[in-house]
């Protein structure tokens, strides 16, 4: 199993000399890959509660983003190998053209390092900034994802959908990898499993907020509904994003552990379980911990951690 680290690159540790160290260590250490998330906002008076907080409201860290494709193209020139992925880009919010190219973009400077891990957004303040209407998001995205493969791959671009529209272009340069970057989409509802088998080449998947258990059920919707299409489930990548919470001694409580919160050996055994899943690759956040305010401290414990991936 393949493992990253996000960067640095929200919150008020996400300074140009931390993101270039946890990128050059990251890459010596051995890791496969560096990952970014995008946010547009964060309002005052939310529209859309957050999901992952019990009271709704937002992470702080959100208040200081820095752009996800701008930081892996720095990034990019200070690496040679590693990969450089999004999770995620929320795309509607740049026209499709324009994403493309930023894609390609970061594929040519990069040697084709680029993963695009893509997402349809939940925030309506983001859709409202963007003049995008929140409502047939889903239809909307099978359409935007058609046009980057077009832009991607054809030599004369033309399309024709009910939300994008591109006359006969030429759209260069096309990315180094081919037939394009591999395209993860996030998401956890069945019309995500959907749009993955028919567009992408795999899921980017959440571990730590739910029982692991959960996960594995949504990895064998994906599976099922690849078979139902007649596709091998093998060939669609499994992504997982973790974000483990280090508790220096395991509790003497009889309650039950959360996934992704004890010692390095709880949480080693949780990565041990999600590998026996079929996981393709793991990337960990530490930039909702304390952990996330000492870059050094970020290596070494996905040092630690990667042991029980490999």
């Amino acid at each position: 199993m393949r493992v990253g680290i996000f960067l640095p690159h929200i919150g008020d540790n996400s300074t140009k000399e931390n993101i270039l160290y946890v990128a050059k260590e990251s890459e010596k250490a051995g890791f496969d890959s560096v990952w970014v998330l995008d946010r547009l906002l964060w309002p005052l008076n939310p529209q859309t509660p957050y999901v992952a907080s019990a009271d709704g409201s937002l992470p702080l860290q959100y208040q200081n983003v820095l752009d996800p494709l701008t930081t892996l193209t720095y990034v990019a020139a200070v690496t040679n190998e590693i990969l450089l992925g999004t999770s995620i880009i929320d795309m509607f919010f740049q026209n499709p053209v324009e994403l493309a190219k930023r894609f390609a973009t970061l594929d040519i400077l990069s040697n084709g390092r680029s993963i695009a891990g893509l997402g349809i957004g939940w925030s309506k303040d983001e859709y409202e900034v963007s003049g995008i209407p929140f409502k047939n998001k889903g239809n909307r995205a099978d359409e935007y994802v058609q046009v980057l493969k077009k832009i991607w791959t054809e030599e004369v671009v033309e399309f024709k959908g009910q939300f994008y529209k591109i006359p006969p272009s030429k759209i260069d340069p096309k990315p180094v990898q081919k037939p394009h970057p591999q395209i993860l989409f996030g998401g956890f509802s069945p019309k995500t499993f959907s749009r993955i088998v028919n567009y992408a080449n795999g899921w980017i998947g959440i571990a730590g907020f739910g029982p692991l258990e959960q996960l594995g059920q949504m990895i064998n919707s994906l599976r099922e509904e690849a078979r139902k299409n007649n596709k091998d489930p093998s060939k669609f990548e499994v992504v997982i994003g973790a974000y483990p919470n280090i508790i220096e001694s395991a509790s003497s409580s009889t309650q039950t552990r959360s996934p992704m919160t004890g010692t390095i050996d709880q949480i080693g055994s949780d990565i041990e379980q999600i590998k026996a899943m079929g996981v393709n690759h793991v990337f960990f956040g530490h930039m909702f911990s304390s952990i996330g305010q000492d870059v050094n401290k970020m290596i070494d414990i996905t040092k630690q951690l990667a042991v029980y991936a490999k």
